[in-house]
C-alpha cells in the first residue's frame, strides 16, 4: 500500500534562503535512497539534497531559481509501505547533511568494460553531448575543471549515470596514452613528508578557498588569457576626490577611487559593447549585455569574494561609493547571499591598499574581462617640454582572446586611462 510522504529540506547548516539551482528528478521518476532530488547553492557550493526514502515522485513543490530553508517542503513523493525497508538494506546509511558529492547508489549497473566504446583523447568538449550526459552538477564542474567530455563517458552508476570515478577513469587513461598531441601524459604531483624536512603545521583550507581554486583553475586552463598593461594620471582625481570626502565628511560618507573606477568602466564598456559580454555554451554565440553590473573581488578573513554591484549605470559615484563600503561589511560579516555574487559582467581587482605594480588578474567566467588595479604612485611625466611629478595608477586587463583581440584590449585600457586622467569625460 503506498502513502504520500513531504520531502522537506534536511539539515543544512547555518544557511538559510538557499537557491535551488538544478531539480534532477520529474513526476512519475521512480527514486531509490540516496538518489539525489534537487542540487542548492550556498556561498558559492554547489550541493544535492539525496531521498531519504524510495519511491516514486508525485509533484515537484519548488522551482528553479527558488530559495529555500531547512524544512522547507520540496517535493512529494508515494512511498510503498515495504520499499522503504528493502532498499535500507541494500543501501548505505543516509547522513544527516546533504552530500556535496556523488551519492553512492545502492546497486550501481556496471557495463562490462568489453562493452564500452574505447574513449577517443578529446581536442574539445562537444558542449551538445557534454549537456546531455546523464550526471550530476558536482559530476559536471569536476569534468569541466578536468577538461574531460562527458560525452565520451560511459557512467557504471545507477541508470548508467556519470560517476567522478568514471571522469576519473577516462582522464587517467587518456594521460597514459599520451594524451591529444601524442606526448607524454602530465604526471601527477608527488606525495612528499614534509615533516622530514623539519617542523610542520597543517592548516585546512576554507570553503571558499576551495571553491576560489577550483573556479580559477578551470577559467586559467580553458580561457585563452591576454593581460594589457596601462597607466593612468589620476592627479586631478584624486584631488577631486579628497574634495568630495571633505564635502560629505559630515554625512559619514568615503569615496575611495574604487568608485570612480567603476563609472570609468561604465563608460568603457558603453564605448567597446563587446567587453560587456559572455559566449554561449556552444562557443559560437556571443551574448550581448544591455546592463551594467560591476563584480568588486573582497578579501575577507575567509577568502575572496567577489559581490555584484548591480545598475552601475544608473548609479552616481557617491552612491556607488556607499554601496561598496556596504557590501564590503556585508562580505566580512559572511552575510553574502549566493545570488549576490551572480550576474557580473566585468570585475575589479583592486591591490591598491596592499601594493605592487602590476599583475595577472584570471578573468571571472563567463565574463570576458577583468580589470586589474595595482597602487598608484608619484612618477615624473613629461609634459610640455618638461618633467611633472604625477599621480599615475597602473591599470592590468585581462582578457578573453577568443572575444577580444589585441588591439581593442590596448583600445580599452586607453579610454580608461583618459577617462581617469580627466572626470569631466565622466558626464559625457
Amino acid at each position: 500500500m503506498a502513502n504520500v510522504k513531504d520531502i522537506l529540506v534536511p539539515d543544512i547548516g547555518d544557511f538559510e534562503g538557499v537557491e535551488v539551482i538544478e531539480i534532477l528528478v520529474s513526476p512519475g521518476d521512480s527514486i531509490k535512497i540516496e538518489d539525489p532530488l534537487v542540487s542548492l547553492e550556498s556561498d558559492k557550493a554547489a550541493m544535492e539534497i539525496p531521498s531519504e526514502v524510495a519511491g516514486t515522485i508525485k509533484e515537484i513543490k519548488v522551482s528553479m531559481g527558488d530559495t529555500v530553508s531547512q524544512g522547507d517542503l520540496l517535493l512529494t513523493m508515494e512511498v510503498s509501505d515495504a520499499a522503504p525497508a528493502e532498499d535500507k538494506k541494500e543501501a548505505a546509511p543516509v547522513k544527516e547533511e546533504p552530500k556535496v558529492t556523488e551519492p553512492t547508489p545502492a546497486a550501481p549497473a556496471k557495463t562490462p568494460a568489453a562493452n564500452r566504446p574505447p574513449p577517443t583523447p578529446p581536442t574539445s568538449v562537444n558542449e551538445v553531448s557534454f549537456s546531455q550526459a546523464h550526471a550530476s552538477p558536482s559530476v559536471r564542474k569536476f569534468a569541466r575543471e578536468l577538461g574531460a567530455d562527458l560525452g565520451q563517458i560511459s557512467g557504471t552508476g545507477q541508470k548508467n549515470r556519470i560517476l567522478k570515478k568514471d571522469v576519473k577513469a577516462f582522464v587517467k587513461k587518456i594521460m597514459s596514452s599520451g594524451g591529444p598531441g601524442g606526448g607524454p601524459g602530465v604526471e601527477p604531483m608527488p606525495e612528499i613528508d614534509f615533516s622530514q624536512f623539519g617542523e610542520i603545521e597543517t592548516e585546512a583550507l576554507t570553503k571558499i578557498n576551495k571553491l576560489t581554486g577550483k573556479f580559477l583553475h578551470r577559467n586559467w586552463v580553458t580561457l585563452p588569457h591576454v593581460t594589457q598593461f596601462d597607466e593612468a594620471d589620476i592627479t586631478e582625481l584624486e584631488k577631486f576626490r579628497k574634495q568630495l570626502n571633505k564635502e560629505h565628511e559630515k554625512e559619514g560618507i568615503k569615496i575611495t577611487v574604487l568608485a570612480f573606477l567603476m563609472k570609468a568602466l561604465v563608460s568603457a564598456l558603453k564605448e567597446y559593447p563587446r567587453f560587456n559580454s559572455s559566449l554561449d555554451v556552444s562557443g559560437e554565440n556571443l551574448i550581448l549585455k544591455k546592463y551594467i553590473n560591476i563584480g568588486v573581488a573582497m578579501d575577507t578573513p575567509a577568502g575572496l569574494v567577489v559581490p555584484v554591484i548591480r545598475n552601475c549605470d544608473s548609479k552616481s559615484i557617491i552612491e556607488l561609493g556607499q554601496e561598496l563600503i556596504e557590501t564590503s561589511k556585508r562580505a566580512r560579516d559572511k552575510k553574502l547571499s549566493p545570488s549576490d555574487m551572480q550576474g557580473g559582467c566585468i570585475s575589479i581587482s583592486s591591490l591598491g591598499g596592499i601594493g605592487g605594480t602590476a599583475f595577472t588578474p584570471i578573468v571571472n567566467a563567463p565574463e570576458v574581462a577583468i580589470l586589474g588595479v595595482s597602487r598608484a604612485s608619484i612618477k615624473p611625466v613629461y609634459i610640455d617640454s618638461e618633467f611633472e611629478p604625477r599621480l599615475m595608477l597602473p591599470l592590468s586587463l585581462s582578457y578573453d582572446h577568443r572575444v577580444i583581440d589585441g588591439a581593442n584590449g590596448a583600445r580599452f585600457t586607453s579610454f580608461l586611462s583618459k577617462v581617469l586622467s580627466d572626470t569631466r569625460r565622466l558626464l559625457l
